[in-house]
């Protein structure tokens, strides 16, 4: 994923981005491809090179584009060989498809309630050969554990709407609306479908925004799971936080760990070491 410029528009962006919790794909994904992937692709649709071996997913501007937040958590979790992971609430594939990439995991499974972002995920994943590797399903997050079983997964992640009802940014866009804000599920049906899906010593991993860093943290704690690993997110070294990497152990001992500061931007307004490495830059 190709790097932009630390210009004075890139930092109002990501305070912008902030705002709403999610950095648009847009001005961070790599090379756009044309509309050339027949009929993998409906009319609006792009194709993002990942620049993750050869990998490439399927967007949509005025619908659904992943964010920084996404790649971030992907780098965050930890999926060993032959586990099998859940991404609860995948919109476009996005965390799945990485993880492919990043892990040896034996198969990914994402979940989505929204018709037209699952099935652009199913898309991805056939537009990048990976039908053996990940599955897709269209469905409510609340009814996963019935319909996957309990303890089926080793892992499992997710970046769940952040804004509570009204809070926060509003909009037309259902599609978005939904992504970002808890219409049809909250962060008690993520962490309640969560501890039913893991299997015992299984884990977790959310990302999520400061504010409701005490509510997750309980929440999880309530279910059986006990945080261990956390990582703060800073836009840049002497502002506030702005996301939260959390890792979880279904039936863990209690020990958090706080791993050092995540920095996106250094003084010059350049993408640090650590974000560029993880971009592929």
């Amino acid at each position: 994923m190709t790097a932009h410029g630390g210009s004075n528009g890139e930092e109002r962006h990501f305070a912008d981005a902030a705002a709403d919790g999610r950095l648009d794909s847009e001005r961070i994904h790599a090379k756009e491809e044309p509309a050339a992937g027949g009929t993998l692709l409906l009319e609006g649709e792009r194709i993002d090179d990942l620049e993750r071996n050869g990998l490439r997913l399927i967007q949509h501007k005025d619908v659904f584009c992943f964010g920084m937040d996404a790649v971030l958590l992907s780098h965050f979790a930890k999926v060993h060989q032959n586990e099998v992971t859940i991404d609860l609430g995948c919109g476009n594939g996005i965390i799945p498809v990485l993880l492919s990439a990043l892990t040896e995991g034996a198969h990914f499974t994402g979940i989505e309630i929204q018709k037209r972002l699952a099935d652009m995920a199913k898309r991805s994943v056939r537009l990048n050969g990976l039908e053996e590797k990940i599955t897709v399903m269209e469905g409510d997050i609340r009814d996963a554990a019935a319909a996957f079983g309990a303890a089926s997964f080793d892992v499992v992640t997710s970046n769940p709407p952040y804004m509570i009802g009204g809070h926060g940014l509003t909009g037309a866009n259902d599609a978005k609306m939904i992504a970002r804000h808890e219409i049809l599920c909250d962060l008690n049906d993520i962490l309640s479908q969560t501890a039913k899906l893991l299997k015992p010593k299984g884990r977790c991993y959310f990302v999520h925004r400061p504010f409701r860093l005490v509510e997750l943290l309980s929440g999880m704690h309530a279910y059986g799971i006990e945080p261990k690993r956390m990582r703060l997110v800073y836009p840049f070294i002497d502002k506030e936080p702005n996301m939260v990497l959390v890792e979880g152990v279904r039936g863990g001992n209690p020990r958090l760990a706080v791993e050092k500061p995540l920095i996106v931007y250094d003084k010059s307004g350049e993408y640090t070491e650590e974000i560029r490495r993880w971009y592929g830059f």
